[in-house]
Parts: C-alpha cells; sequence; structure tokens
C-alpha cells in the first residue's frame, strides 16, 4: 500500500478545484468498447482472456512500466537511458 501511496487520488483536493471525481464515465466508455468487441457478429471478436491481457499491456503503457517489464523477458532490449549528469552549482 505505501509503494502505491503517490498514485492514490486526494477526491477532496480534485473536487476543491473543480475536477471531476467520478470515474464513471472511463468505465463506461471502457465496457461499450469491451462489450462491442466481445460479440460473436463482430469482425474482430475477443476472448475474455485477450481482452484482460489486453487491458494489462495498455495499463503498463500508460503508466511507463512496458520497456521495464519487456527488458525482464528480452534483457537485450535497448539499454536504460543514461540520467543527465547534474550541473555543480
Amino acid at each position: 500500500m505505501e509503494q502505491n501511496s503517490g498514485f492514490i487520488v486526494d477526491y477532496s483536493e480534485r473536487h476543491n478545484y473543480g475536477e471531476r471525481v467520478s470515474t464513471g464515465f472511463v468505465e463506461s466508455a471502457v465496457n461499450q468498447v469491451l462489450a462491442k468487441r466481445m460479440v460473436k457478429r463482430q469482425q474482430m471478436q475477443w476472448t475474455k482472456k485477450g481482452a484482460h491481457l489486453l487491458v494489462q499491456a495498455r495499463t503498463k503503457v500508460l503508466n511507463e512500466e512496458w520497456e521495464d517489464c519487456f527488458r525482464q523477458q528480452y534483457p537485450g532490449f535497448r539499454s536504460v537511458p543514461a540520467e543527465p549528469m547534474q550541473m555543480a552549482a
């Protein structure tokens, strides 16, 4: 829990700034896309397992964790960029 504490949304702060607090609109959009792809009449049909794996991969991309996961499977994948050196004051 502590390692994820930086990602937990402060809903009261968002509310104070007039930002959206609910994620229902996002969940609805995801459900619509998934429902459309899971229909048998659809030309490009997804399985439940395939949809789950796609969502996991997309989450890794959005969280900028994709390259690290890819490097675990393929250690020769492009090297990690070196941190720029800090200028002395």
